[in-house]
C-alpha cells in the first residue's frame, strides 16, 4: 500500500494523457517528454528514446507499450497496469461514444471540420517530438552517419525496415565499443 501514492499518480498522469492521444504515439511520446523529462526530471531523454524504441518493436500499439514499459520502469507491475489502464481508458470511451453515434457522426460537415484541424494541429506536435527523439538518439557523433545511412536505405532502396534496425544495432554495440575501448567521453 505505499506504492498506492505514486501508482494513483501515475495513473491520473496517463489519464490525462489518454485524452489527447490524437495523432498517436508519437504526440504521447512529446507530452512524456515534456513532463517526465523536462519538468519532473525522472526520466532522461535517452531512457525515453530506449523505451520508445523496445516499445516500437514489440507487437501491439506503441502507446500502450511505452505506457507499460516506462509504468514498469517506475513502480514494477503495479505501474505498468495503472499506466496501460490510464492510457486506453480515455480513448476506449471516446471510441465507444464513436461507435454508438457513427452514423450522425459520419455525415456531420462540423465534426469532419474539426478532425481536420485537429489532424493540422497534431502535425507540429509529432515534429516536436521528433526533434526531441534526435537530442536524445546521438550519443556519438557517428551515430548521425547511421541515421543518414538508415535514411538511404530506406527511401532510396527501400529496404526492410527489420533490416535498417538490425543494421542500426549492430552500429551501436560498434560505435559504442570504439568509444569505450579509448575512453571518449559523449
Amino acid at each position: 500500500m505505499k506504492k498506492f501514492p505514486e501508482a494513483l499518480q501515475l495513473f491520473l498522469t496517463f489519464l490525462k494523457l489518454g485524452c489527447f492521444t490524437f495523432g498517436g504515439g508519437w504526440s504521447i511520446v512529446a507530452q512524456m517528454q515534456r513532463i517526465f523529462v523536462d519538468e519532473k526530471k525522472s526520466i532522461t531523454e535517452e531512457e525515453l528514446v530506449d523505451l520508445t524504441s523496445v516499445a516500437r518493436s514489440l507487437p501491439g500499439t506503441m502507446v500502450g507499450n511505452v505506457a507499460m514499459l516506462f509504468g514498469y520502469r517506475s513502480l514494477g507491475i503495479l505501474g505498468g497496469i495503472v499506466c496501460i489502464l490510464g492510457i486506453i481508458i480515455p480513448p476506449m470511451l471516446m471510441l465507444s461514444a464513436i461507435a454508438f453515434f457513427y452514423t450522425a457522426f459520419r455525415d456531420n460537415t462540423w465534426i469532419a471540420a474539426a478532425m481536420s484541424g485537429v489532424r493540422a494541429a497534431v502535425v507540429p506536435i509529432i515534429i516536436s517530438a521528433a526533434v526531441g527523439m534526435v537530442k536524445g538518439s546521438f550519443k556519438y557523433p557517428p551515430c548521425i552517419l547511421v541515421m543518414l545511412l538508415a535514411l538511404g536505405l530506406y527511401l532510396f532502396l527501400h529496404m526492410n525496415c527489420v533490416y535498417l534496425v538490425l543494421i542500426g544495432a549492430v552500429c551501436g554495440i560498434l560505435i559504442s565499443d570504439f568509444y569505450e575501448r579509448r575512453g571518449i567521453e559523449k
